[in-house]
C-alpha cells in the first residue's frame, strides 16, 4: 500500500472516531464535540469565524516577512563570515533553547494589545529556526563555488544572491517550514492570551463560556491554516528540486575492480 494511500487511511479513521466516540458517550462531548457538530457551528457562525481567520492570517502573513527576511538574512551573515559566526551563533543557539513564550509580556509593554505585539512575538519565534538553518545550510556550501565566484569578480551581494542561497536553499527551506510553522504558532498563542479579534481570541473566548463546538471550530481552523502553509512549502520544494545537490561536493565515482 502506498504511503499516500495510508495517510489517508489515518485521516479517515481520526475523523470517523471524532464523530463516533462522542456520539457513543465515550468520550464527554464537553470534552470532544462530534464533528459533524463543530462542522454545523462552524458553518452556521461563519462570518464570525471569517472575520477572525482574516485577522489571524494577515498577521501571520506579516509576521512571515520578518522571520524569513530577518532569518535569511542574519543567517547568511552569520554563515558566511567567520567573525559574526563566532560571535553571534552561540548567543543565537542558546536563545532559541529559551522559551519565548516568557517574551510576549515584554512584546505588549514595548508595543501594546493590538497587532503589533502579536506581529513582534511570532516574528521572533520564527525568526531562530529559518536564521540557524540557513547558517547551517551556508557552511555546508562547496568553497570552490564561492572561490569561483570571487575569481570572476562577483560581488558580496550577487555571491550572496546568486550563489550561497541558492546552493544552500535545501537546507534553508527545512529552516523556513519550521519556521513558518513556529510562526503561525506564535500568532495564535498571543491572540489566546491577550487580544480582542483572531482564532486564538475566538478559541479563548469560547473556552471560557465551555463552549467545546467553537473551541474546535477555531483549533481546526487553525490545523487548515498550518496545512495550507505546508502544501504551499511543498510546492516551493518542488519547484526548488533542482538546487537540490548543488552547491555540494559530489562523492568520487567508485574506482572499476580490475578483471
Amino acid at each position: 500500500m502506498s504511503p499516500g494511500r495510508i495517510r489517508a487511511l489515518i485521516i479517515l479513521a481520526v475523523l470517523v472516531l471524532w464523530e463516533a466516540l462522542p456520539r457513543s458517550g465515550l468520550v464527554p462531548v464537553l470534552f470532544l464535540p462530534p464533528l459533524s457538530l463543530t462542522l454545523a457551528v462552524l458553518a452556521a457562525d461563519w462570518p464570525t469565524f471569517a472575520a477572525a481567520l482574516g485577522v489571524t492570517l494577515s498577521e501571520v502573513a506579516v509576521a512571515l516577512v520578518f522571520a524569513v527576511g530577518g532569518g535569511l538574512l542574519t543567517g547568511a551573515l552569520v554563515g558566511g563570515l567567520a567573525g559574526p559566526r563566532r560571535l553571534l551563533l552561540p548567543v543565537f543557539s542558546s536563545l532559541y533553547a529559551v522559551p519565548l513564550v516568557v517574551l510576549y509580556p515584554v512584546m505588549t509593554a514595548w508595543f501594546g494589545i493590538g497587532a503589533e505585539s502579536k506581529i513582534a512575538f511570532a516574528s521572533v519565534y520564527g525568526f531562530f529556526p529559518t536564521m540557524l538553518a540557513t547558517a547551517a545550510g551556508i557552511r555546508t556550501i562547496d568553497p570552490q563555488l564561492l572561490l569561483t565566484a570571487r575569481s570572476m569578480g562577483a560581488t558580496p551581494a550577487q555571491r550572496l544572491l546568486l550563489v550561497i542561497l541558492p546552493a544552500a536553499i535545501p537546507t534553508v527551506l527545512s529552516g523556513l517550514r519550521l519556521g513558518g510553522a513556529l510562526v503561525i504558532v506564535g500568532v495564535v498563542v498571543a491572540e489566546m492570551l491577550i487580544a480582542s479579534a483572531g482564532i486564538g481570541y475566538l478559541v479563548t473566548f469560547a473556552r471560557t463560556v465551555l463552549d467545546s463546538p467553537r473551541v474546535f471550530a477555531g483549533v481546526l481552523l487553525v490545523l487548515l491554516i498550518a496545512i495550507g502553509f505546508d502544501l504551499a512549502m511543498r510546492w516551493v520544494e518542488r519547484r526548488c528540486a533542482l538546487w537540490s545537490t548543488a552547491g555540494r561536493p559530489q562523492s568520487a565515482p567508485a574506482a572499476a575492480v580490475p578483471t
